[in-house]
């Protein structure tokens, strides 16, 4: 429960033009922490030199007032990260810096790029020498050609290489550069504080620092700041449009205070619970939530069903996620002390359980005896998404289909293994019903096992699975 299960992908922020940027930098990736937990990094440049400062850990850990005082500059981009390419390690922590012909770049990257097995080793054949494992170094290495005669240059020559997902922040000494994938799979926005740009993954880091949301930046587009102002560039113009923006950031990831793929998530979240008591009905005394990213669906259904909300579980906050912790002991531990239930709330009671997502099923099962301690009367276990089947390649780490609970395994074989009187999920139609954009501009490949793109393995072919279609092809 709770995306259990599930390691989360980065969060990216960027800023130019303000005396300040490192500081509301700071404060930007303070409201993407819940994007990554792992390491978080600051780059700033005063337009001479670029500094760089990187840690494993939280933000509030890694930026001591006096790291913040020594990052100097009126640009600079941030990073959150949990590790979805690429191990545990400070050298894979970003943003990634490097020091060549045309000066230094740092690079911020949250995605995944299928086809980096593919390209690292065309660039390993070529001489290029890499200092970590990310595939968010790629990108460099690709900007690095010679021919290129400009920032502008290099960066639509390098996006037309990569395949895959990809919201990016760049930094040079003069320029803050946005770009996003064209099939848009993760958020990208801009923002105004002032006369400063912001860049940023979700909004909610613009709330904290007072900066107005201008837009979001489109699948497919390179935005490039400097001191004469933005200029817009669209590498993939004139190739058919085909968006697929992931639909978990609506279910699970962004928080509920932004606004994602031109809608708040929060009110998104609560069609999604509404939708699901329509579907997945229970005769139950209250509704009980899975404290944070279960609340607003719990709404929604506790108001379409009539059943009164009760917030049955008690949640420490000075506990992270418990996927994000890498560790699979320490992981394992958290999940035992994130949640208490209030046997004062549930004792007797016939609870609607309701979460936004099982993915193993480890940590539901263990939530779910907690309530039977409690005193809980029956549990009937709602889930505000379609079960997961198919691992994600697009920068969410979810395991492989045979460590999914769903896949293989039948809603009977699932209640049992939880322990629960009732299990309903919601269906795939009810999942984009309540969305109020085009189904065919989201990815539901982790529901389906229909893949937007072509899935390459580490031998560099073409991977065959969870249902892709070998003759799907895909625009150059």
């Amino acid at each position: 429960m709770g995306g259990e299960g599930i390691r989360d992908h980065c969060g990216v922020f960027g800023i130019f033009g303000h005396e300040q940027a490192a500081e509301l930098t700071y404060l930007g990736l303070f409201a993407l922490q819940h994007r990554g937990e792992e390491s978080a990094g600051i780059a700033v440049t005063d337009g001479n030199q670029m500094n760089l400062h990187k840690q494993l850990g939280l933000v509030g850990d890694a930026f001591p007032k006096s790291v913040l005082r020594s990052l100097k500059g009126n640009a600079a981009i941030g990073h959150v990260r949990y590790s979805t390419t690429g191990s545990t390690t400070l050298s894979n922590a970003q943003p990634y810096m490097v020091d060549y012909s045309r000066g230094k770049v740092a690079i911020a990257h949250n995605g995944n790029l299928v086809n980096a097995h593919i390209l690292r080793s065309e660039l390993e054949a070529y001489g290029s020498i890499f200092g970590s494992t990310s595939d968010s170094e790629i990108f460099v290495h690709l900007m690095a050609k010679p021919s290129y005669r400009n920032i502008s240059e290099a960066i639509v020559g390098s996006v037309k290489r990569v395949e895959g997902a990809y919201s990016m922040t760049l930094l040079t000494e003069g320029e803050l550069v946005g770009i996003r994938d064209p099939y848009g799979f993760r958020p990208l926005c801009l923002g105004k504080i002032g006369e400063a740009y912001v860049i940023a993954s979700e909004t909610c880091a613009f709330d904290l620092i007072d900066a107005q949301f201008v837009r979001e930046i489109e699948p497919g587009e390179v935005v490039i700041i400097d001191r004469k102002g933005l200029k817009s560039y669209r590498p993939f113009q004139g190739r058919p449009r085909k968006w697929a923006q992931c639909i978990f950031e609506h279910v699970y990831f962004s928080r509920p205070d932004s606004k994602v793929f031109g809608e708040n998530v929060g009110l998104v979240r609560e069609r999604l619970g509404k939708i699901l008591a329509q579907e997945q009905p229970a005769d139950a005394d209250i509704v009980v939530p899975i404290p944070d990213s279960g609340n607003f669906a719990a709404m929604g259904y506790s108001k379409q069903s009539g059943i009164p909300l009760a917030h049955g579980f008690t949640r420490n906050h000075y506990i992270g996620r418990t996927f994000i912790n890498p560790v699979k002991e320490m992981r394992s531990f958290k999940v035992k002390i994130k949640l208490n239930p209030i046997p004062e709330i549930v004792g007797g009671k016939r609870v609607v359980v309701v979460d936004d997502s099982i993915v193993r099923g480890n940590t539901s099962k263990s939530r779910v005896k907690l309530l039977r301690r409690a005193g809980a009367k029956e549990v009937h276990l709602r889930i505000s998404c379609p079960p997961h089947i198919s691992p994600c390649y697009y920068g969410i780490d979810f395991p492989s289909r045979e460590e999914l609970i769903a896949y293989g395994n039948s809603l009977e074989q699932i209640k049992e293994f939880l322990g629960v009187d009732s299990l309903g999920y919601l269906s795939h139609e009810g999942l984009l019903k309540a969305i109020s954009f085009p189904k065919e501009n989201y990815c539901t490949a982790c529901f389906t096992g229909s893949y937007p793109t072509k899935i390459f393995d580490q031998m560099n072919k073409f991977k065959l699975e969870t249902g892709l279609n070998p003759k799907q092809k895909v625009d150059a």
